[in-house]
Order: C-alpha cells, then structure tokens, then sequence
C-alpha cells in the first residue's frame, strides 16, 4: 500500500487536504482515463461512419441502451463512492471495506439477472427503439456488446472503490488501456478481418475483459488499496447496502432518464430528417461527450471529495469545494464553448471521410455550433448533483435531474422541433435551452442546501 510520510495512503491524504488540490489531483488522472476512453469513442465512430449511414446509425440506435447499463454502473458506483468516502471521512476504514465489499456483491446479482434478458432479446428491443432498416445491425451490435455488461459493471464499481479512496492513478491506467486497446483492435476486426460493424462491438467486449483481469490483480492480489475486500464480508448487511443503493438507484435512474431522453430525440430526429439526421446527431454527440470530459471528471472526484467532507461534518469545506469546483468548471466550459465553434468544420470533417459519410459534413458542423452554447451551464448542474450524491442525497440528484430530462429537455425539443416546426434545428436547440435550465436550478438547490448544513450542521 502506498502512504506518505506519516503514514497515511496517499489517495486517503489527498482526499482529505487542501481543497484545490483535492480536486486537481483527483481529477486529473480522472479525465486523462476518459479523454483516453472517448477517443476511442471517437476512433470507433470514424471506423464505423466508413462503413456509412445505417453503420453509423446501428451504433447510435444502441448507444442509448448502452448508455443505461453505463448509468447502472456508474450510478452504483457513486453510491459505492459515497459510501466509501464518507466512512473514510467519518475515520471508519473497516467501514470503508465492507461497503467495497457490498457494492461488488450487488453487481454481482445484478449482472447474473439482466445479462441474458439483454442478449436474448437484442433484436426485439432494435425494432422497438426504432432502428427501421438498420434494425438488423443494431441487432448484431447491441447483441456482442450486451455481452460483457457482467464485466463491465465490475469495472464501474472497481473504478468507484478507487477514486473513492482516493487512488484516481488506477481508473487512468485501466481505463487508458481499455481505451487504447480498443483502438487496436477497431480498424482490425471491422475491415481486414471483415466484422464491420460487429467487429466494433467485439473490441469494445475484448478490452473491458483485458482491464477486467488487471483490476483483479491490483484488488486482490497486489493489495495496494486503501480498502481491503474480504471474502466473509461478501454476506448481505441491509444497513450498507440500503446506504449504497440510496445514491447508486437514483444515480442510476439518471442515466435512465438521460437515455430514455435519447431515444426520443432519435425518433423525433427520424421523423424530421431521417436516418441521416439520426447519424449526424450520433457523430455530433460524440464530439459532445468528450468536449466535456474535464468537467465530468472534476464531478467524479468531487463526489469523493464532498463526502469526506461530509462524513467528516465539515460543512464550511463542502462549501468551499463546491465554490472552487465551480470557478474551475466554468473557466473549462467558456473555453470548450470557443473552440467547438471554431473548430466544428474540422471536428465534422474527421467523421466525413469517406464518400458515404461526406454529405454529412455541412450538418454535423451546423450541431456542433448550436449545441455549443450550453457548455457554460453545465458546471452547476453536473456538479450540484456531485454534491447530493456525495453527501448521501441521491433522491435530490435524481429530483435535479429528472427536472432536466423530463420537464426541461422534453419540454423543449418537442415544443421547437416539432410544435412550432423548426425540425431538426429546433430538436438541437431544445437540448441547449433543457441543459441551460438544468443548470441554473442546480445552482441555486445546491447553494440552498449547503447553507442550510451550515447553519443547522
């Protein structure tokens, strides 16, 4: 185990110290794993788009679905997270382990329920979600990637344990080599081996499978964790599983949320521009989600950071966390805001490639600088739900989001893509004015809430 000089694990000494570094060396190792991982995204959707639109379309007919069992592990990981990180807070360690302990018990059950009803029935859920002529395809895709949800959730839950002791070097190196992997192992098995669009999905399943076994050496053998799992602890206790899945269920419903909301953007998207306005939206996003990496990454260690803050009850420090999460967030999402408009004709160029994938180009760049323009607000939505779920609060961060989803984004593509007929433009612009709203009432919830912490402790 490493520690520093006094003794204490260097993960756990980070956590707990100075505020600003708390969250830049958490963070850090945290958004290079993922801007690893979302270039894979992007190479993966490059290879993809050459095979052209109903390819492209197949991958983000399923990314929705994806997306959910995604949510699942990163929302009971945070429940994890939180409930790791607030016993180390609070100076219970034997605390810590057992809820590690639990947290993989529950994925455990849950991978061995959902895994088959999801390969079983990967075509039937293509036609439901729309998929029309490229059903086929999502079918092929869906039905691989479905495959490796056992493994995938573990690392979610692996990747929790670590940050929230404060061991964010190992989610890097896992995910970096997951990513790279990936990236391989994608223009080998769709074109030279001839996979196409299966191929995608096969080396996406093969490198979770790789950082899988690499997780297992470092948890239990190379013990270099803060948190130690044993196998007598493996036994159900309601008390931590009820504290885990209190952040992790509503956590998880987010994402639920988020892709149902997908979908229906998909099918509004069909219905107003056809597959290619479907494909367009799918390449679009992808520049989206790793546009905004850094912030989900400082989100990532802030749900660590707050709940030792909190299990602690030092509630002036949650304060100055979220103060200082918020100034960082907001200088990084003005920057992404400038350079996504600038750069969206190259940025479109890299998906259009090829001569089946060119006429896309002139769309793509279009998204990308309307869809721009909410970068700004999602600091204080993104992180207001970090705090919530830190502290123990999931059903508020579900409440936050479902305003979001359901009553802002919802609301809005609906209302402009299709009520007042703006199509495919007004569907972009619903999201942008959905994701604006969502931000703004994050900020004022959570700056409510930490007033109140620290005026009736």
């Amino acid at each position: 185990m490493q520690t520093n000089n006094s003794g204490k694990h260097r993960g756990v000494a980070i956590l707990t110290g100075d505020p600003k570094q708390a969250i830049m060396r958490l963070s850090i190792p945290v958004i290079i794993a993922m801007l690893l991982q979302s270039v894979y995204n992007l190479v993966d959707a490059i290879w993809v788009a050459g095979l052209g639109d109903d390819a492209l379309a197949a991958v983000g007919f399923v990314t929705p679905l994806f997306l959910i069992l995604v949510g699942l592990g990163t929302g009971l990981g945070a429940g994890v997270s939180s409930a790791i990180s607030r016993r180390i807070g609070a100076g219970d360690r034997r605390g810590a382990d057992y809820a590690a302990v639990q947290g993989i018990g529950i994925i455990i059950l849950i991978s061995a329920i959902i895994t088959p009803i999801l390969v079983l029935f990967a075509e039937p859920l293509a036609v439901a979600i729309g998929a029309g002529d490229a059903a086929e395809l999502t079918a092929t895709y869906a039905q691989i990637v479905f495959l490796g949800t056992p493994l995938l959730l573990f690392c979610s839950v692996a990747y929790a344990i670590f940050n929230a002791e404060g061991s964010t070097r190992k989610t890097m190196y896992a995910m970096g080599a997951s990513a790279v992997l990936n990236c391989v192992l994608d223009p080998i098995l769709i074109y030279p081996m001839g996979f196409g669009v299966a191929g995608a999905a096969m080396a996406t399943v093969i490198s979770i499978l790789v950082v899988t076994v690499l997780i297992c050496y470092w948890l239990f053998i190379d013990r270099s964790t803060y948190v130690t799992l044993r196998r007598s602890d493996l036994h159900p206790e309601k008390k931590t599983i009820t504290d885990i899945v209190k952040v992790g269920i509503p956590a998880s419903l987010q994402f639920v949320m988020m892709s149902a909301v997908a979908v229906l953007i998909n099918a509004l998207l069909l219905r107003t521009a056809g597959t290619s306005g479907v494909a367009v939206y799918t390449a679009g996003w992808r520049v989206v989600l790793f546009s905004i990496i850094p912030l989900i990454g400082i989100s990532t260690a802030l749900i660590s950071i707050s709940g030792a803050a909190y299990g602690a009850r030092d509630n002036q420090r949650l304060r100055i966390i979220h103060r200082i999460a918020l100034q960082y967030g907001l200088l990084i999402s003005l920057f992404l805001t400038a350079a996504t408009w600038i750069l969206a004709p190259a940025l479109a160029a890299i998906f259009t490639y090829s001569p089946e994938s060119a006429h896309m180009a002139p769309g793509i760049t279009a998204f990308l600088r309307t869809i721009c323009w909410f970068f700004p607000f999602v600091p204080a939505g993104m992180f207001s739900s970090a705090v919530f779920q830190g502290t123990g609060k999931g059903l508020s961060a579900l409440i936050l989001e479902f305003c979001r989803n359901i009553l802002f984004i919802t609301v809005f593509i609906q209302v402009l893509g299709i009520t007042f007929g703006f199509g495919e433009t007004g569907i972009w612009w619903g999201v942008v004015a959905g994701n604006c709203c969502g931000g703004v009432l994050g900020f004022l919830w959570t700056r409510r809430y930490i007033r109140g912490l620290i005026r009736y402790g």
